[in-house]
């Protein structure tokens, strides 16, 4: 896992988290630009202090837009060199298109997955 700060490892990543949310998303996709600013509201006004960790997958098509994009999120990432983990991931959870989120209990069981082209935030999280 990637952070601001360097790679995390996933047991301290996941310590004591209660959801893990999968975000599947990119710079160039106007849907998901939207909804990454209302998942950042809410996971800074919510979901964090529940015990949910957002990771994002990105669908970016350069390390540079990855990055750009990542610097406005306060959650962690998939390095965008595992292109191997974005692809395994993008097929276990059937994504066929972005943006998409994919939230798991603590014991890895999906407890929602949808394309999230439009909507709200508060309803597809409502954990």
């Amino acid at each position: 896992m990637q952070s601001k700060n360097g790679e995390v490892d996933l047991a301290t990543a996941f310590a004591g988290k209660e959801a893990i949310a999968i975000y599947f998303s990119a710079h160039w996709c106007p849907p998901c630009k939207g909804f990454t600013s209302q998942l950042a509201t809410f996971y800074t006004k919510s979901l964090r202090s529940k015990g949910t960790e957002i990771i994002f997958v990105s669908s970016d098509r350069s390390e540079q837009d990855f990055q750009g994009y990542f610097n406005e999120m306060s959650w962690l990432a998939v390095p965008y060199s595992r292109r191997d983990i974005h692809a395994k991931l993008k097929k276990k959870f059937k994504v066929q298109g972005i943006p998409s989120l994919v939230i798991l209990d603590k014991l890895g069981q999906v407890i929602t997955a949808v394309n999230v082209h439009t909507g709200d935030v508060r309803q597809i999280c409502s954990l």
